[in-house]
């Protein structure tokens, strides 16, 4: 086996981590989602590699519900001893504002850990629909008030979110379909129900090879690889304007700083590997980040008052 630089500068940081596991006995990753999706997939990808680099159990729980919300209180209310950490998505940042009462203050009782890395929203539309682009949903909303609908993983994600912008600053409404989950929302828009769908780069991008999906809108600051003909929201007249998802770690809150420091450590050796960080870039369109810290915690405050602010304007609830 070949051991590279990178694997023994983080060494140190690994072992300083094995006692809190012996510890615990064994290290859970909650997904506060069905097994399935993206968040699952990067849990999972975790799972297996933890166990070899650390020599400990590792498993996954999927605890789902309230918007993620159930799977974020379970590990906040887990003892902070290395043991327990949450692997989520971008919905996390919306919880304090699109719940009325929710169980659990993901800024004070999470802490955290590691920003995997972030990927554009895309918004497509079912090829049997007229639209090319944005400028022609937004031309048909005005001609049609309430006429074209889109789907999304549900109220209050970011797509649904996005679109609520986007909308309010183009001067219509775009009349949105709430679904449970992708696989749901893609089904409707394929099938002719709905027009659009409003959806990470992912969601969107293991359509595009079927012809019966057109993207029409991309949400980062630059178009992807995957979809260089596709302009994004800053070239369509709306400046500044981006939607990421985004993946990342959490702990609970007065977690030991050197356990935090070591498990980000050994997730970032994992993500980095190649292969790995090959991977992600293929079928999550994902730009690893590998943030802990202080960066983290800026991104996440960030997101957590821009989404926040938007939910609190449009009287958005879950």
């Amino acid at each position: 086996m070949t051991i590279t630089r990178r694997a023994l500068l983080a060494a140190p940081a690994i072992l300083a981590l094995t006692p809190a596991m012996a510890q615990a006995g064994k290290i859970t990753l909650v997904v506060p989602f069905p097994p399935g999706g993206s968040t699952d997939a990067m849990a999972r990808l975790l799972q297996t590699n933890l166990q070899t680099k650390l020599g400990r159990i590792v498993v996954v729980e999927n605890k789902s519900g309230a918007a993620g919300a159930l799977g974020a209180a379970q590990v906040a209310k887990s003892p902070a001893d290395g043991s327990t950490f949450l692997v989520t998505f971008d919905s996390h940042a919306v919880i304090p504002s699109i719940l009325d009462k929710p169980p659990v203050d993901v800024e004070r009782e999470l802490m955290p850990v590691l920003l995997i890395g972030t990927a554009p929203y895309v918004i497509a539309a079912g090829a049997g629909r007229p639209y090319k682009s944005f400028a022609d949903v937004v031309a048909a909303c005005k001609a049609t008030p309430g006429a074209v609908k889109y789907a999304s993983v549900g109220i209050g994600t970011l797509g649904h979110l996005a679109m609520t912008v986007l909308g309010s600053k183009a001067g219509v409404e775009i009349m949105h379909v709430p679904y449970r989950g992708g696989g749901p929302a893609m089904n409707d828009v394929l099938g002719g129900h709905v027009d659009l769908i409003a959806g990470s780069a992912a969601l969107v991008a293991a359509q595009l090879g079927t012809n019966m999906l057109r993207p029409i809108l991309q949400l980062g600051r630059e178009r992807l690889p995957a979809l260089p003909d596709t302009q994004t929201a800053i070239e369509a007249g709306f400046p500044d304007f981006e939607t990421l998802a985004w993946w990342g770690i959490f702990a609970p809150a007065g977690t030991p700083p050197d356990v935090v420091a070591a498990f980000a450590a050994a997730s970032k050796e994992i993500l980095s590997e190649p292969a790995t960080a090959a991977q992600l870039k293929e079928t999550q369109h994902m730009t690893l980040l590998l943030q802990d810290g202080a960066a983290f915690k800026t991104f996440f405050d960030k997101q957590v008052a821009t989404w926040g602010k938007v939910v609190k304007d449009n009287n958005i609830k879950a």
